[in-house]
């Protein structure tokens, strides 16, 4: 029976103290009926992620990842330390209403054909986040960033169609890790998460992964959680020099031929 499973919530930090306390609160105590366990796993953060969590949390395990070692490999740390049935992967500047975790994992229980479920990302302000997409190539980038752009820009119509897309659930290409929920013999069947990856396009990997073995990922709309988006990132000044190397780690590994304009382009930009 779906209630009786169990699962275990992972959650990366780096440097995520000013997040880390409004996420939890959100999940000790709060995914009845299932058993679970939550794990941090820091990347070695110099504000004292780690330390605020152990003391603050006695029932939170807490890991040393040893150094920053990027979203992939420290996700592969806490799943590798966890048993369960069901692993949900969230960012620490997420909060979930209640009910959001109990709805992933019932709606990946409902579906057993379906791998991965991902939920309706929110920001602060109440709109709906890109938290779901099509295949990744050339051209599905190009519309996907003339969407963003507009839509960022609260564009009308945009803002409205947006709201529509994101209150259907459905069958997608891939859902956002910041919240993803697995099936753990799928996400064991493929390797857990792609390691060339430090950070981004992970989620996106992982996804047609699971697509490739016949199984299907799930957006979920009826699971709402709050999402900060980006508020540790902002501190790594590093973050977009890491977001374009796992952009070419991508197309290297799913669309080669297309590597050489992809350089080219990011050279011609000062993204490089």
């Amino acid at each position: 029976m779906a209630d009786r499973d169990s699962l275990a919530i992972v959650i990366v930090t780096y440097n995520s103290v000013q997040e880390i306390d409004a996420c939890l609160h959100s999940l000790v105590g709060h995914t009845s009926p299932f058993p679970t366990t939550i794990t941090v796993v820091d990347n070695k953060s110099p504000d004292g992620t780690a330390a605020h969590v152990r003391k603050g949390w006695p029932s939170v395990q807490v890991i040393d990842s040893g150094g920053n070692l990027g979203f992939a490999r420290a996700n592969n740390i806490g799943i590798r330390a966890t048993t369960s049935d069901y692993v949900l992967l969230l960012n620490p500047d997420t909060v979930a209403p209640p009910g959001a975790v109990q709805t992933l994992v019932r709606g990946l229980a409902s579906n057993p054909d379906a791998a991965i479920a991902g939920a309706r990302l929110l920001s602060e302000s109440g709109f709906p986040e890109l938290s779901w997409g099509v295949p990744i190539n050339p051209w599905n980038e190009l519309r996907t960033m003339i969407f963003s752009r507009l839509y960022l820009r609260k564009t009308r119509l945009l803002v409205r169609r947006m709201d529509k897309l994101s209150r259907s659930a459905r069958e997608v290409a891939w859902v956002s890790g910041a919240c993803m929920a697995i099936r753990r013999p799928d996400l064991e069947a493929v390797g857990l998460l792609d390691e060339r990856y430090f950070m981004y396009n992970e989620d996106v990997d992982l996804c047609l992964a699971m697509r490739k073995r016949g199984r299907r990922v799930m957006y979920l709309a009826g699971a709402e959680v709050l999402h900060h988006r980006g508020k540790s990132a902002a501190r790594n000044p590093d973050m977009e020099r890491l977001r374009q190397q796992s952009h070419v780690a991508y197309y290297e590994k799913h669309l080669p031929a297309w590597v050489p304009l992809l350089r080219t382009y990011l050279k011609v930009t000062g993204k490089a």
